[in-house]
């Protein structure tokens, strides 16, 4: 938690820059005549940089927090004390199990939809193949994303859901028995199912659009339970 001696001062300098830049813009005129051009912008310039120190410093601060004040970790895993990356060693963790739920979307024209959903795109039944094709990847999950550890998965669940006459939704579900999460793993089935889509059908429809692909719920592990927010829900 930020100390509340540490709050007040930067609220205090923070106050004080605005209140200085303030001064400086609204009564420019007289401000220029009472110090001169050039101490008149050095101060409009230390009031900027003032400003500007005690904004970013808010922001590193509150970057420990999450939004009920509680102290967050700012280590980022993937590279060690040198900057060097490296792969997480999980080996002193708990096997637990764990879940991973991703959501995404494939925008197209009314009549793309119809050609899917009537089994008549000429490559074939674009949902089973993108199915398989998302299954496929999150078995290769380690092998795409540089530092992800090869996991041995239990099970694997990729759903298509029709939302509209021009919108497919995408979910993943992943899960497994082991030290570390299957939240890139589902996040890329998501992914590639989406690509394969789009390949089956960009011979009819090349403006089709991917996205937003996200992690819509995670379980297990020591950070515990994760559930995307309603209010960022894409629909």
């Amino acid at each position: 938690m930020i100390s509340e001696c540490v709050r007040l001062d930067l609220f205090r300098r923070l106050t004080t820059a605005v209140q200085l830049a303030y001064v400086a813009r609204r009564f420019r005129p007289q401000v220029r005549k009472l110090c001169g051009e050039l101490s008149f912008r050095q101060m409009e310039r230390s009031a900027l940089v003032w400003f500007v120190d005690c904004t970013r410093q808010t922001k590193l601060e509150r970057s420990h927090l999450d939004f009920k004040g509680n102290e967050l970790t700012s280590e980022l895993t993937h590279f060690d004390d040198s900057g060097a990356s490296r792969m997480v060693d999980v080996g002193a963790k708990a096997v637990t199990i764990r879940l991973a739920v991703a959501r995404g979307q494939v925008s197209m024209q009314p009549e793309t939809m119809k050609l899917i959903t009537n089994r008549q795109v000429a490559k074939g039944d674009v949902f089973e193949v993108a199915r398989l094709a998302g299954i496929m990847a999150t078995k290769r999950t380690s092998e795409l994303i540089p530092l992800c550890h090869s996991l041995g998965l239990d099970s694997v669940k990729i759903d298509f859901k029709s939302s509209s006459d021009t919108t497919v939704e995408i979910e993943a579900t992943v899960g497994v028995q082991g030290r570390t999460g299957v939240e890139m793993e589902a996040l890329t089935a998501v992914s590639v199912a989406a690509l394969t889509i789009y390949d089956m059908c960009k011979a009819v429809d090349r403006g089709m659009t991917i996205g937003p692909i996200y992690l819509q719920e995670k379980s297990g592990g020591k950070s515990g339970h994760y559930q995307r927010p309603e209010a960022e829900q894409t629909t």
